[in-house]
């Protein structure tokens, strides 16, 4: 076990050294692009000074080179119009005049911030005054045809000394700003140079960082990619799994569904086995009451075969639903009632109609519904048209107020006879009290104008007994 250990050490101490030097690689990576885009900038943003700085002194060597142009312009006229005295002299002189003092003052202004050139402009600004007068002076002479005094005055030498000063000052000036360009080009050669520095510098950087990147980025999609292939075996093999338990529950399904329908033969073969069976006793019945010559006997012997022929006729039409548990009501008594009417009306003297809403009730419950539905309609059939009478019996079960179904029989025969209480006249309302208290009813009786009767039956328990056991079972 320790030579295992050991093992494991020995293969994860270089990988992890391996690990620490890569993030190493890549934070000194960043690290070095960072600081060559601040350089980068800095140095941008000192070129940019420079270039500024560069721009001002070119400006302001122009505005003295203007400047001593504009004096040697001036005297030059000057000295043309004294030697000649010819006024075309003039025109230049005067413009020449005109600019020096606007030159001086945008000189100045552009000096200000430098002491030392600033104080040069103002020293000469005295003796560019008194050129200027003593050249206007030499001008108004020999504008007055007084040569020979304007050229004593010009012999002086004055004007000269005065010239003379301006342009050394101006040339000082104008050599100073030389200077200041020329130290400005060798510091934007100096920048130049670490700018390019700063960018090969981050160039390697993002090499580097790259490199790293690449080399991670490939180690990461390797690792993928062997996931990937683990994956696709692994969901192979549950697809697999899944196919072959797939196939059995088909299996499963198609057994349970072989069972169902088996189930569902035998009990239909049951229910139509009972009803034959009884059938088979209301058949009997009927021979006794043939063979029998009393009236009440016959009588007693054909209401009961009637009975036993509703109870036949309720397991003859009996149809379950595919979870073999439950009927639809209208479909179920729909049956029943065609049975009916098939089988003890006369001739179609009397109709049986019915308006059934599809209720879903247990196979125990449709049983004893079409009992009670069979007997009414029986009872009907056999009082509510005496000597051959026509006419129509209709059944309607509906749901009502608060979604109780309610059940409704009602013909146009000759109604019940005054002062007889239907509630207590014979076996066959003793069974529709019983039947309707099995389902939390109760038979109401009542007459239809114009003639016939009605048995109204609410059913609060139908279909209710099914619910509460499959809410059990949730």
């Amino acid at each position: 076990m320790s030579v295992l250990v050991d093992g494991l050490k020995s293969v994860e101490g270089p990988h992890l050294v391996r690990r620490g030097t890569r993030r190493l690689a890549v934070w000194v990576s960043l690290g070095l692009v960072c600081l060559a885009a601040v350089a980068a900038l800095m140095l941008m943003q000192g070129i940019d000074r420079q270039l500024n700085d560069i721009n001002k002194t070119h400006a302001v060597r122009n505005a003295a080179r203007e400047l001593t142009h504009a004096l040697s312009q001036a005297e030059a006229s000057q000295r043309g119009f004294l030697l000649t005295a010819d006024p075309q002299f003039l025109q230049p002189y005067r413009e020449a005049v005109s600019s020096l003092d606007r030159r001086v003052a945008a000189l100045m202004e552009m000096t200000t911030d430098d002491r030392g050139q600033s104080d040069r402009v103002a020293s000469i600004t005295g003796d560019i005054s008194s050129k200027m007068a003593e050249m206007n002076r030499t001008v108004e002479l020999v504008s007055t045809r007084r040569s020979e005094e304007a050229q004593t005055l010009t012999e002086t030498g004055m004007g000269a000394r005065l010239m003379a000063e301006v342009s050394a000052t101006l040339e000082e000036f104008i050599a100073e700003e030389d200077a200041k360009l020329a130290d400005r080009n060798q510091q934007i050669d100096q920048t130049r140079t670490g700018l390019v520095a700063a960018l090969i510098a981050a160039l390697a950087a993002a090499a580097i960082l790259a490199y790293a990147l690449l080399m991670r980025t490939q180690k990461q999609v390797s690792a993928l990619a062997q996931r990937h292939r683990g994956l696709l075996s692994q969901n192979e093999a549950l697809e697999e799994e899944v196919a072959e338990r797939t196939r059995d529950i088909e299996e499963a399904r198609a057994h349970a569904e072989r069972e169902r329908q088996r189930v569902e033969a035998l009990l239909q073969d049951t229910n139509h086995r009972i009803g034959n069976s009884l059938a088979t006793v209301s058949s009997l019945l009927a021979l006794q009451v043939m063979r029998t010559q009393s009236d009440d006997v016959r009588a007693a012997l054909e209401a009961a075969r009637l009975r036993v022929h509703a109870v036949a006729s309720a397991h003859r039409r009996l149809r379950l639903g595919d979870d073999l548990e439950t009927a639809s009501a209208d479909e179920f008594l729909a049956a029943v009632l065609e049975d009916l009417a098939e089988t003890q009306t006369d001739g179609g003297r009397i109709a049986v109609c019915g308006d059934l809403s599809p209720i879903e009730v247990s196979a125990r419950d449709a049983t004893t519904l079409g009992i009670l539905v069979g007997e009414l309609v029986t009872n009907a059939l056999k009082y509510a048209f005496p000597d051959a009478r026509s006419g129509t019996i209709t059944v309607t079960l509906a749901r009502v107020e608060e979604d109780v179904p309610m059940l409704r029989v009602k013909d146009d025969g000759v109604g019940m006879p005054e002062g007889d209480d239907a509630t207590e006249s014979g076996l066959g309302s003793v069974i529709v009290k019983q039947l309707s208290g099995q389902f939390g009813g109760e038979p109401h009786y009542a007459p239809v104008e114009g003639g016939g009767l009605e048995v109204t039956i609410r059913l609060p328990e139908l279909g209710r007994a099914r619910t509460t056991k499959k809410d059990d079972a949730l």
